[in-house]
């Protein structure tokens, strides 16, 4: 009888159930906008005489209740279907109903108050309150000021914009002409403090300038109409049935829960309830297998409890998800106003956008399976921080084993050496990365700085006043003129740097130990200097990520992975093998004690390759001591390979000669076995002999010839 019951309940909310149009919502307010337009024509038809009798029935009426301004109610209908075809906001409905309800209200009772049953019936029934308890002036004060109210409802803009006579008199405005990026004209441009910068509004549209200063580069940032915008919603399904099926489903098992508030994210939609007092945490995990089948989804997450709440989350994936485009994410004033480092990570399970900051952080390990979304959140990375950051301010270090994901970024100015695909010059770029760090450190502790923001914020300040006397011509003296050449007003601002590295398990096959130490030291010290290291693998083993570098980087990116024991590796708890994919992570800080659920911005090839090119065809870069090293360090790299062997193997090929020269005998074999070495050192050593004419070439099963006699010939033979 209670299944008979239950039966009959389900096919009752499957018969009242509404189906769903999935529409977008541009779609949708195009539909609005045809329905208010064909009401605006039908309206004036009428008044026409060509309604038919419907139309000459709904004339008569307007005419008894608006007088005179029945033509002007068929007017605001057009609007508000004008509204609706050219706003960009994307729910306009409530905001438009309510404004033009406003207006309507406003507009007649200005009628009505300038003349008498000018504003018919309507317009007199409006304004009688009004006009007794403010009198006629009072009313028309009132109703004036309803309509500048409705008329900002409408078409989202404010009636008075903020005058430069309010502007701040402390700040200092240096105007330089400027050329636009086409055609000839000049344009001027005003600079001010860094603390108005953020605060003033950017247009999305239009490329401005977020930085200038005397005798640098101006960069702009990126237009936002290069990258796509348009996102679809998602459909949850039905949320109470749902909830109901989760409440019974717990009872069934002997545990009351009281249910709580639904959130609906991207990808998922969360249920949170509280349980009984007495009921163990671990007890309601046990049942997230039975939960998944009887809501008839997989799989499902449950958080325990939620952070910052005395609540337990139940995460269901959606019917169907919503993307989340970079675009929306880069246009919110939370990541206008953010540190030029920060990021935007994607949208929670409430749908909100969130951000971080890689300074803080100050290194990034990002692991997930093959086709996770781990690459597309690294590229969406890349360009968020391109976004705001000049070539002067910010620099990468892409090392792409797979040859293909880093390529299109080749021609960037932000680059220090075109995308390092070669296994050999990963640990030279690291020494590398070393070496600079410790000169910047040098650099810091002359300055008496802590970290390389103080570091440039005084070498700012100190060119600033340089040039604020020149510009005033306030030293006479030599004395004050060599003064303003010392250091450290000839010092320039340190970029940032930032190593990315797409495929981490690749590179820890080819250089094991060697290239675990270099990136330990480097996560240990790097932070005050401002060096940030990004690692991503798609196997999360204990073998690619070590104790000695989850030690040091304690901020970590999971995607879905194939197993729990691959989730405990990257984040220490499961939860990552229960993700859904594309863009579905988990991140966890060393701010929070429990991973946050999003998900990541989607960024596609053509987006990338927009980007790159204005930026190659806009920005140019100066100073290129950091590139002219880097590359004497990766030629020295090319050479050594060329020659057959590393300079790091030296030492070791020194000893290998000798030893065969002393034996009268060299093979792969031998080596290994007098010089303790592997089968690949040992024959690259081979073969460096070879080419050096220390020993002949290898003729089959026969021993080579070794053509030096002692260590007091020479190396090579004339030929």
């Amino acid at each position: 009888m209670v299944l008979r019951s239950q039966n009959k309940r389900k096919r009752k909310n499957i018969k009242y159930k509404l189906p769903s149009l999935d529409l977008s919502s541009e779609t949708k307010k195009s539909v609005w906008g045809v329905i208010f337009v064909f009401i605006a024509i039908f309206f004036i038809l009428s008044f026409l005489g060509f309604g038919g009798k419907g139309g000459e029935s709904i004339s008569r009426v307007l005419n008894l209740f608006f007088g005179c301004g029945s033509w002007f109610l068929a007017i605001l209908f057009l609007l508000g279907g004008i509204v609706f075809f050219l706003t960009e906001r994307k729910s306009p409905y409530t905001a438009t109903i309510i404004g033009g309800a406003f207006f309507l209200i406003s507009f007649f009772s200005i009628l009505e108050l300038s003349s008498e049953k000018l504003g018919g019936f309507f317009g007199e029934v409006l304004v009688y309150l009004p006009k007794e308890f403010f009198g006629v002036a009072g009313a028309f004060v009132l109703f004036i000021a309803l309509l500048l109210i409705s008329i900002s409802f409408l078409f989202n803009f404010p009636i008075l914009k903020k005058s430069n006579f309010f502007r701040n008199k402390n700040d200092v405005s240096i105007i330089k002409p400027q050329k636009l990026q086409e055609g000839k004209a000049n344009l001027k441009i005003k600079e001010i403090t860094p603390q108005k910068k953020l605060k003033d509004k950017i247009d999305i549209f239009t490329p401005r300038i977020i930085k200038k200063k005397k005798k640098e580069p101006v960069y702009k940032t990126l237009p936002l109409a290069l990258l796509e915008r348009e996102e679809n919603d998602a459909v949850a399904g039905n949320l109470r049935t749902n909830a109901q099926i989760i409440k019974r489903t717990f009872q069934n098992f002997g545990i009351d829960v009281e249910m709580g508030g639904i959130n609906i994210g991207p990808s998922i939609t969360q249920y949170t309830f509280k349980p009984a007092e007495g009921i163990k945490l671990s007890k309601i995990l046990s049942f997230q297998n039975d939960l998944a089948l009887s809501l008839a989804s997989h799989p499902i997450r449950i958080e325990a409890p939620i952070p910052g709440k005395s609540l337990v989350g139940i995460e269901v994936p959606n019917q169907k998800r919503a993307e989340v485009k970079l675009a929306n994410l880069l246009s919110f004033s939370d990541f206008l106003s953010s540190p030029f480092l920060s990021f935007p990570l994607g949208k929670n399970v409430m749908g909100k956008p969130n951000f971080s900051n890689l300074g803080l952080m100050p290194h990034l390990l990002v692991a997930g399976a093959t086709g996770a979304g781990k690459t597309v959140f690294l590229n969406s990375l890349i360009l968020s921080l391109l976004w705001r950051n000049s070539p002067q301010d910010l620099r990468f270090v892409l090392v792409d084993p797979k040859r293909v994901e880093f390529s299109p970024y080749a021609p960037l100015p932000h680059l220090l050496c075109p995308p390092i695909i070669n296994h050999q010059k990963v640990v030279p770029v690291l020494k590398f990365l070393i070496k600079e760090m410790e000169d910047r450190f040098n650099l810091l502790h002359s300055a008496k700085k802590r970290d390389i923001k103080s570091y440039n914020e005084m070498v700012a300040e100190r060119k600033e006043k340089a040039n604020l006397k020149k510009t005033k011509n306030l030293f006479q003296s030599k004395d004050e003129k060599d003064e303003i050449e010392k250091p450290p007003y000839g010092l320039e601002k340190l970029p940032y740097i930032v190593l990315i590295i797409d495929e981490l398990a690749d590179i820890m096959m080819a250089k094991g130990k060697e290239f675990e130490a270099e990136i330990v030291r480097l996560a240990q010290m790097s932070r005050a200097v401002g060096i940030h290291l990004i690692l991503a693998t798609q196997r999360p083993s204990v073998e690619v990520l070590t104790g000695l570098i989850k030690a040091n980087i304690t901020s970590r990116v999971a995607f879905q992975v194939a197993s729990q024991i691959d989730s405990r590796t990257i984040l220490d708890m499961a939860g990552a093998e229960r993700l859904l994919g594309k863009g579905d992570m988990l991140f966890l800080s060393g701010e929070t004690p429990m991973p946050r659920r999003f998900q990541g911005a989607f960024i596609s090839s053509q987006e990338i390759k927009k980007v790159v090119e204005y930026i190659e065809k806009t920005e140019k870069i100066e100073d290129q001591k950091l590139e002219e090293s880097l590359e004497e360090t990766l030629e020295k790299v090319s050479e050594s390979e060329s020659s057959g062997f590393e300079d790091g193997d030296d030492e070791l090929y020194e000893e290998a000669r000798r030893v065969v020269i002393q034996a009268r005998k060299a093979s792969t074999s031998f080596l290994q076995r007098r010089l303790r070495i592997g089968y690949s050192r040992a024959a690259r050593i081979i073969d460096a002999l070879e080419e050096k004419n220390v020993i002949g070439p290898g003729e089959g099963s026969k021993a080579r010839e070794v053509y030096i006699r002692d260590d007091t010939d020479n190396d090579t033979i004339d030929n």
